[in-house]
């Protein structure tokens, strides 16, 4: 009995309150007091005042645009990142190592970087944009740019949420569904896919919600055209603090944080329900 107290009382990293102090501490610095001053300054202006501004045609437009754009996004890098993650698991070919360091390049890459180079390339004066533009497809200072922009960002959330699931699961049962006799989709949909599932929904979900509030990579390749719709709601964001109205920009970034939190806390609740319903199998 005496060994098993002295057992539990053994932690790994010696100093529990200090490292709980430096952690709450740094959690505060980084996250908690700069989210209050967001508070504090979309306070500042009356309920009615904020009413209007939220609803205003040109917010209201570019939350519009972020939102569905960032949606197709993230179904795009959901599709493409699971099949990226599958080709990285399951086959051995050369390159394989450059591919899949390749995937960390937009968190590598300055996204104003990312977004210059993409404006460039898919002008009607760039390639592949010159010849996309030829066919009657403009992407450049359009939402499908501003899709492609974010597509860009997204797809490594996808393929690294996905990539560590895969590689844990056992091949034995594939091979047992094989041999009862089921076809390879059948596999897919009934083995394989409920293991992915959420991880493949907390890819989508990261991806979702880096597009929504996403600057750099869109600012240049969307136009930011009120009249055309391509304004995104960060860039609102920033013509606000531009002009001093700090106050109306927190009010939109408030929005844009509680939009965020709700789509996180609803994919999290899909996950625990779909764990659960795994569990009962």
């Amino acid at each position: 009995m005496v060994l098993k107290k002295r057992a539990k009382q053994v932690r790994v990293i010696p100093g529990y309150r200090l490292t709980f102090g430096i952690t709450v501490a740094m959690l505060s610095l980084l996250v908690l007091i700069p989210l209050a001053s967001v508070l504090v300054y979309s306070f500042k202006i009356s309920p009615s005042e904020f009413w209007s501004l939220i609803t205003a045609k040109n917010v209201l437009s570019a939350f519009g645009t972020s939102i569905v754009c960032s949606a197709i996004a993230a179904f795009i890098n959901a599709v493409f990142g699971l099949i990226l993650a599958w080709v990285l698991v399951k086959y051995d070919f050369p390159g394989k190592r450059i591919l899949d360091g390749l995937i960390e390049l937009p968190f590598a890459l300055p996204t104003a970087v990312a977004g210059i180079t993409l404006s460039k390339m898919y002008s009607d004066t760039g390639f592949p944009g010159s010849y996309l533009s030829s066919i009657g497809i403009d992407v450049s200072y359009t939402h499908l740019g501003i899709v492609l922009a974010l597509v860009f960002i997204g797809i490594p959330f996808t393929v690294r949420a996905v990539q560590p699931v895969l590689e844990k699961i056992d091949g034995q049962y594939e091979e047992a569904a094989h041999m009862l006799g089921s076809s390879r989709r059948r596999t897919f949909w009934k083995v394989i896919f409920p293991e992915l599932f959420p991880a493949l929904l907390t890819g989508f979900g990261l991806a979702l919600a880096r597009g929504i509030g996403e600057y750099g990579s869109v600012i240049y390749i969307s136009g930011n055209s009120a009249k055309n719709g391509t304004q995104v709601v960060s860039y609102v964001i920033m013509q606000k603090l531009e002009r001093t109205k700090y106050d109306e920009a927190a009010a939109i970034a408030l929005v844009l944080l509680i939009i965020s939190f709700v789509l996180l806390f609803a994919i999290n609740i899909i996950q625990i329900r779909h764990a659960k319903r795994v569990s009962l199998r």
